[in-house]
């Protein structure tokens, strides 16, 4: 308590390196790190406290207490206590095993090797273990164990390259510099522990991208910002080596601030069988008033004729007395109307259906051994009601692998094949690729399908080749040699990765860089181009440049960007040039392609003297540097000649267009939540089909303050509206209801395919309470919502946005530790196990490896547990009703003396025995989409099992060996076998049967002859068809032409042109190679149209003929 109090007050953080005694003082949280929810002291109560929750628990609790009482209960005490010890135990012992997984994973990571620099020696130590204040030393591909300032490293100038993609979702590589007094530690162990700075700095946070401190040492203060800082949760790259010192440790780390707390989750049938409790229990009441009722008047009247055979004595005759004890004696009685055995039942049900989903062989991912899985067993029913999803981008719905597709070059597009006569194909594998021998160092993985590009190059063309040297020399890409001689190139950006490599393997090959030279092989002949300028990208630019001299003395400009920027800055001559590339942009975007305008020019040498000193003039500038320098930068990038244009692809993950479709059929909206830049995201909108060129408009909310968001939302509302309805009084239903629930109909006014784009910056003030009103009414009219650069915490927020003003079930995927906050949020939380760690799968409630088996787990596992669920309930009350109600019947024959009709045993057998095969049998194993019309194997081993169950127990207790054993709880020897020897009784059981089933099959008959569901119609099909006809494939085509250009996604901060030009960067020696990029090959049929088609075909020739037909 005093260290959560403590936490809870801080508002600087000092930190000493090498000096655990003075950080101890004041009490910093270790860097041990905790997911579960228990541990042995707090699970007993804290789990019965939960299990209470359940009004049902606690009512018979309440049951139990009441039949300890001799005066009321007829029934004993063990008829209640062993099904809810049973039920209790149960529930726990699976808690407990659900929770014994936390705590394994928590151990997994905790457990992790570090290096921590100890008495002036490296020595490993557990993640748990480390303190704050430590130095770590890191190695290349390592995860941060904490967050660290970076105090020194391998590569020049302190600088360190690393991954935050559990973070942001981002895979692009950043960078982080010590300060210059720390990076001269270097490597030196006796040096660094003789580092005693202090550092100030803020309170632990949730700003990932904020951080605020000083370190104090030799009598200097040094400036501390988030460019010092390593988080948790990144992943060190291209980088030998590092030290750092931890600042913030376990769950003070921004990582762990982010991830939100384990929520006890609860389905909507848990509220409702709480509800039907309540309900019922309010039943029981009416029952147990209207049987004292008559008891009392029954003791009035003729209860004076049974004092003498009761052995009463005169006294004891108040009726009043004797009708409340029989109202609490009913209630025990009539109890079985909601028995225990209820919940049993439900937990088998669901651990069924849970096994089900682990067992299910479509959603196995054999490329790496992964079936789905179900972590948690009570919210499978949950599944089929969902309906907001909330996915990330980065590495669920995409791969992070980008691949060169397509090329406009000179008015010619290079990348389509064509079949014989000459119509455009699609490329599949069965194509021949490509060979690449003009290249040595070609990858093997990469793929080209249009040989004309390959017979260009041979053929000299010299605008294919200006185009593949403008790749070579125009980027920011790092490169290496491995000990094999193979290159590996370093990338800021995925993107450039995939041009660089393209360009390499069409034989101009970027092979090494100066901080005043770029050295690329042309065709296997060596080039060193002079490197004058470095003209870098940034978001108002959206475009990069480098100006080189080649050895032939001419000066060029490269530069490579958006079409929409660099067509602006075109020589008129490119006229004819510029509409037809324009229309090539236009067809790669309508694709899903990542889009890039690409163009040169020639610069005259004196010009160019002129312009670079009036460019130092402007570095060396103190007033407007900025503005002089992008001036500069404005004035040399202009009359430009077009070359063409690039179309990269960022890999979807297999089936995600077909699974958007299927669920959007499904009226589930989705929404994208990255923290990945806004072009990046819309342009995987448009590739998943969650964008279409049809949408009537697309919204996009970037005000930087509070009154901006609030004008363009209601902008926006106009717009959707419409000029004629007065977006008033959409804003007066939410005052009126005195809440942010939606009027619907208000929402089913809204005609048109709508879509909202907002950032992160304008989330977080649409988030406050006086705007978030309008931000939810907009984005829940709206078909897609796409959130770009959030935080965590800002995802969670979104979601939650959602749960309490919708009242809508939520389910959230993602596969990094930057989703674990939103997946702990929703409903339902979805971990995909992907190439960012397990965090997100040991928070989730279901994991598996592909975004696309979501599809299946909603529409197949999710509907068919909620439905066999409702069916189950259905069942179930009826048969307690049908079974307890003969009580209250009985009452009225037996003086309302609360007498049984049934014996203990049966009563206690009727539910956990008797009747629990046939009703387990239809929740676990029940088919809704095409029932079976004949009984399988287990409809008759549960029905014929449950009969033969009943006879041979009844037989038992009705047995004189059973007699013998226990006389006072057997007496009824031969009860049985007397009664069922006569004809009567076979004819009552023949006749109850028959009057029970008549009426619900002649109803069924009735419905499905006048009313038939699609189920219906599409079995008698089946029934008429002896042999499906086959499926004929329709060939794709292609979108119509497209507005949206250039999604091309650089890095969102600046790029590394500084880093280059100043050469801090280059490092003296190569460290330890990286495996290059990985290539993976993407085959995607689009069946959701047949399957459209099919059904529209279906339905209208239903409601053409009789005949049902497909």
């Amino acid at each position: 308590m005093f260290c959560s109090k403590k936490k809870s007050l801080e508002v600087e953080r000092i930190v000493k390196a090498n000096d655990r005694e003075y950080n101890e003082q004041f009490l910093y949280k270790d860097n041990r790190i905790h997911t579960s929810k228990y541990n042995i002291l707090t699970f007993l109560p804290i789990n019965l406290f939960e299990q209470f929750q359940r009004v049902a628990n606690a009512y018979f609790l309440f049951l139990l207490i009441l039949q300890l009482i001799p005066e009321i209960s007829s029934l004993t005490w063990f008829t209640t206590i062993v099904p809810l010890v049973l039920v209790v135990t149960m529930t726990a012992v699976k808690d407990a095993t659900d929770d014994y997984f936390r705590h394994k994973s928590d151990n997994q990571v905790n457990n992790r090797q570090s290096e921590v620099l100890i008495d002036s020696k490296l020595q490993n130590e557990k993640w748990m273990n480390v303190k704050v204040g430590d130095i770590i030393k890191l190695e290349n591909n390592q995860f941060v164990a904490a967050d660290l300032l970076l105090l020194s490293s391998s590569e020049p100038h302190g600088l360190c390259y690393i991954e935050t993609a559990e973070l942001d979702g981002e895979t692009n590589l950043k960078v982080r510099h010590a300060l210059s007094v720390t990076s001269e530690l270097g490597a030196d162990t006796s040096r660094l522990a003789k580092f005693d700075g202090i550092v100030v700095c803020e309170a632990p946070n949730n700003k990932l991208d904020k951080f605020t401190g000083v370190l104090s040492w030799k009598g200097s203060k040094h400036s501390l910002n988030n460019e010092k800082i390593i988080l948790r949760g990144c992943v060190l790259r291209n980088t030998s080596w590092c030290f750092g010192m931890v600042i913030f440790a376990g769950p003070d780390t921004k990582l762990m601030q982010n991830s939100g707390k384990t929520k006890f989750k609860r389905t909507s049938i848990d509220r409702l069988m709480n509800t039907l409790v309540l309900w019922i229990f309010g039943f029981l009441i009416c029952l147990g008033t209207i049987l004292a009722i008559g008891n009392s008047i029954w003791e009035n009247q003729v209860g004076d004729q049974f004092r003498t055979f009761l052995f009463r004595n005169e006294g004891e005759k108040n009726s009043v007395f004797s009708g409340f004890l029989t109202f609490w004696s009913y209630i025990i009685i009539l109890n079985t109307v909601v028995p225990i055995s209820l919940y049993v039942s439900v937990e088998v049900i669901r651990l069924g259906h849970s096994y089900f989903i682990n067992w299910d062989r479509k959603m196995y991912y054999s490329r790496k051994a992964t079936p789905a899985e179900a972590r948690t067993t009570t919210l499978n029913e949950e599944l089929g009601q969902i309906e907001y999803v909330f996915s990330d981008k980065t590495g669920t719905l995409t791969q992070n692998i980008m691949t060169f597709k397509k090329c406009s070059i000179n008015g010619r597009i290079y990348g389509e094949v064509h079949d014989d006569l000459g119509q455009k194909t699609d490329m599949t594998k069965k194509k021949e690729t490509v060979g690449f021998s003009v290249s040595p160092q070609a990858d093997r993985t990469f793929q080209f399908f249009d040989h004309h590009l390959m017979e260009s190059i041979e053929l000299g063309d010299p605008k294919v080749h200006e185009f593949l040297r403008l790749l070579a020399l125009c980027h920011t890409v790092m490169s290496e040699e491995n000990s094999a001689g193979q290159l590996i190139y370093q990338v800021q950006s995925p993107d450039e990765g995939a041009l660089v490599t393209a360009a390499k393997n069409l034989g101009f090959i970027f092979k090494s860089r100066t901080p005043e030279t770029i050295t690329i092989e042309e065709l296997g002949t060596l080039v060193t181009y002079q490197l004058l300028a470095f003209l870098d990208f940034n978001n108002f630019r959206k475009r990069m440049s480098v100006i080189v001299r080649n050895p032939e003395g001419q000066i060029k400009l490269y530069s490579k960007g958006a079409d929409t920027i660099l067509f602006e800055r075109l020589h008129p001559s490119n006229e004819d040039l510029l509409t037809l590339t324009s229309d090539h942009l236009s067809e790669f975007a309508g694709e899903g392609l990542r889009t890039l305008a690409i163009a040169y020019r020639d610069l005259d040498d004196k010009y160019f003297r002129e312009w670079h000193k009036m460019l130092e003039d402007a570095n060396t500038a103190t007033d407007e540097r900025d503005e002089r320098i992008a001036g500069l930068y404005e004035e040399i990038e202009r009359d430009l000649m077009l070359l063409g244009a690039t179309a990269v692809e960022d890999k979807l993950q297999d089936g995600v267009i077909e699974t958007v479709t299927s669920l959007s059929l499904a009226n589930i909206k989705i929404w994208v939540l990255t923290g990945d830049k806004q072009e990046t995201a819309i342009n995987i909108g448009y590739a998943c089909n969650m964008l279409t060129d049809d949408m009537n408009d697309v919204f996009i909310i970037a005000g930087n303050t509070a009154a901006e968001v609030r004008e363009e939302l209601r902008k926006a509302k106009e717009n959707l509206f419409g000029q004629n309805r007065s977006f008033s009084n959409g804003h007066v239903v939410f005052e009126k209801k005195q809440s942010l629930e939606l009027d619907s109909v208000v929402e089913e006014t809204v005609t048109g395919d709508y879509a909202l784009i907002i950032n992160g910056h304008s989330l977080a003030h649409a988030l406050e309470s006086d705007v978030k009103n309008d931000l939810l009414e907009l984005a829940c009219m709206c078909k897609t919502v796409v959130c770009c650069r959030v935080t965590p915490l800002q995802k969670a927020q979104v979601v939650e946005l959602v749960k309490k003003y919708r009242n809508a079930v939520t389910l959230a995927i993602g596969d990094g530790a930057n989703d674990v906050s939103m997946i702990k949020s929703a409903h339902i939380g979805v971990g995909i196990s992907g190439q960012e760690g397990l965090q997100a799968v040991l928070a989730s409630d279901y994991s598996f490896a592909q975004f696309r088996y979501l599809q299946r787990l909603l529409l197949v596992h999710g509907r068919w547990s909620y439905v066999r669920m409702c069916k189950f309930l259905c069942y179930f009350f009826y048969k307690n009703f049908a079974f307890t109600l003969v009580h209250f019947w009985f009452g009225f024959f037996c003086g309302f003396s609360a007498q049984t009709v049934y014996d203990q045993w049966f009563i206690t057998l009727f539910n956990i025995v008797y009747t629990s095969l046939p009703v387990l049998a239809m929740g676990i194993f029940d088919q809704i989409a095409l029932d079976t019309s004949y009984w399988t194997v287990i409809n008759h081993v549960f029905i014929w099992g449950s009969i033969a169950t009943y006879f041979s127990i009844l037989f038992t207790m009705h047995s004189n060996g059973i007699f013998d054993l226990f006389p006072n709880q057997f007496p009824f020897v031969g009860n049985a076998r007397h009664s069922l020897t006569q004809k009567c009784i076979w004819l009552v059981i023949l006749l109850t049967t028959v009057a029970s089933v008549m009426p619900v099959v002649a109803f069924r008959f009735l419905k499905v002859d006048l009313f038939p569901t699609l189920s219906d119609q599409i079995r008698q099909w089946q029934k008429a068809q002896k042999k499906a006809r086959p499926l004929r494939s329709r060939k794709p085509q292609t979108r119509r032409s497209s507005s949206r250009r250039s999604g091309y996604a650089f890095a969102h901060q600046e790029g590394y042109g500084e880093l280059i030009t100043s050469g801090k960067n280059m490092r003296a020696k190569n460290p330890p190679p990286m495996s290059g990029l990985e290539k993976t090959l993407y085959n995607s049929t689009s069946w959701i149209e047949n399957l459209c088609k099919k059904t529209t075909d279906t339905v209208s020739s239903f409601s053409q003929d009789k005949t049902v037909k497909l």
